[in-house]
């Protein structure tokens, strides 16, 4: 059982909005803090965004600020990051994670006109 699946991501053009989901299983996922973290193409991993376990602790990385908006349904075991005003550099595999150690299988998304 694969613990983190993930849906969403695609391409969009430039100023365009995605939703990112990732399904968790086989873990209190309610007792858990969750990251999103995304690598762009030919670099490394640069973290996004956590959200604490009840959803209350909400912390963005500087690039995404305010363009992107993480949340999670604790009663549908789920984590999700809504993308606006994409931009290029957005471009990147995006993947879920539990506390940094418990990872999604990648989700990739494209911007680009």
């Amino acid at each position: 059982q694969v613990p983190l699946v993930q849906s969403g991501g695609g391409s969009v053009q430039p100023g365009g909005s995605l939703r990112l989901s990732c399904a968790a299983s086989g873990f209190w996922f309610s007792d858990y803090s969750m990251h999103w973290v995304r690598q762009p193409p030919g670099k490394g991993l640069e973290w996004v965004s956590r959200i604490n376990d009840g959803g209350e602790e909400i912390y963005y990385g500087d690039s995404v600020k305010g363009r992107f908006t993480v949340s999670r349904d604790n009663a549908k075991n789920t984590l999700y990051l809504q993308m606006n005003n994409l931009k290029p550099e957005d471009s990147g595999v995006y993947f879920c994670s539990q506390g940094l150690e418990v990872w999604g299988q990648g989700a990739l998304v494209t911007v680009s006109s």
